[in-house]
């Protein structure tokens, strides 16, 4: 059996892009013996079949539930490996991530999810204005020291060293206990819509069970960012998404420190943020504002699982 999983969920996946993740995975260190790779077709249209270069050790599964937290949890249920990997269908692995993902492993086993840096490969350099939102393009760097943020429960916040899902790095065990909790109704990144929260949603799972999280500086992946992706319009529906789940993530946590907003006091802050924020005058204000937006909206009452 395998000792490690590399999954890799995708929707409509560029496939110059796939490619690139692809041979990232073909030029790994870790002998293909020791790992397997599952990629997982979520609701694409057409069907992926086969991808290409070929891995001797990939094979593919099609999840028709749109949303990546269910197309992770497909993957999850496919695979048996102590250890997986999340890889996005745009990531290339460091030659040595999957080897050094094993040895931090076994290193830290109180650690049930890890993660590295996660640097941009631009297809075009972005505009200066757009420097301020990189964070919003799940990019990362800590420095050169690793990060530990031990067991919280429950959670009093956050813990910033958590890893992203861009190359996170799950200890089955761990992986479980996300898998038998209740569904929080979180998508994450369903078809063109541009929500978020899945990450954040298994750190804190994993976080109240118990398990430690951690950054580790000698894991490395490159993110690779189109043009697309820089534009102002994308930038602004992104950051209403990711400002929006966020919301409902700590709220569905119960760490919050935010209180409820009814639909009328949702609105009335967004006006006020119209003219705090002046979206108008020019591309960052208009992402600052759409931020804003998904901040008060997702403060909206939202059911809790029973």
């Amino acid at each position: 059996m395998a000792r490690l999983s590399v999954i890799i969920c995708a929707h409509n996946p560029h496939p110059g892009r796939l490619a690139r993740t692809l041979t990232g995975l073909r030029s790994q260190t870790l002998p293909p013996s020791a790992w397997e790779c599952l990629l997982v077709d979520n609701a694409s249209i057409p069907a992926l079949e086969r991808a290409s270069p070929d891995l001797p050790n990939l094979r593919v599964v099609r999840e028709t539930k749109p949303g990546l937290t269910h197309a992770r949890r497909r993957g999850l249920h496919e695979t048996s490996s102590a250890l997986c990997v999340f890889a996005d269908d745009d990531n290339v692995l460091a030659p040595d991530y999957l080897e050094q993902a094993l040895r931090l492993s076994e290193a830290h086993p109180h650690v049930g999810a890890f993660g590295g840096r996660s640097l941009p490969e631009f297809e075009k350099p972005p505009a200066d204005w757009a420097q301020e939102f990189s964070g919003l393009l799940a990019l990362r760097d800590l420095g050169e020291h690793a990060i530990i943020a031990p067991a919280e429960n429950p959670p009093r916040n956050y813990p910033l060293c958590a890893p992203i899902g861009a190359g996170m790095v799950l200890r089955r065990e761990a992986a479980q206990t996300w898998l038998d909790a209740p569904d929080r109704g979180l998508t994450d990144r369903r078809g063109s819509e541009l929500t978020s929260g899945g990450d954040n949603d298994i750190v804190l799972t994993l976080f109240a069970a118990g398990w430690a999280v951690a950054y580790f500086p000698e894991l490395s992946l490159t993110h690779l960012i189109p043009a697309g992706r820089l534009g102002a319009d994308y930038l602004a529906r992104l950051n209403r998404g990711i400002q929006h789940s966020w919301m409902r993530v700590l709220t569905l946590h119960r760490i919050n420190p935010w209180g409820p907003l009814t639909p009328t006091g949702a609105t009335l802050r967004k006006v006020k943020a119209w003219f705090t924020h002046r979206p108008w005058t020019s591309p960052s204000a208009n992402i600052r504002w759409q931020g804003a937006c998904g901040h008060f909206d997702g403060r909206k009452p939202v059911p809790f699982p029973t």
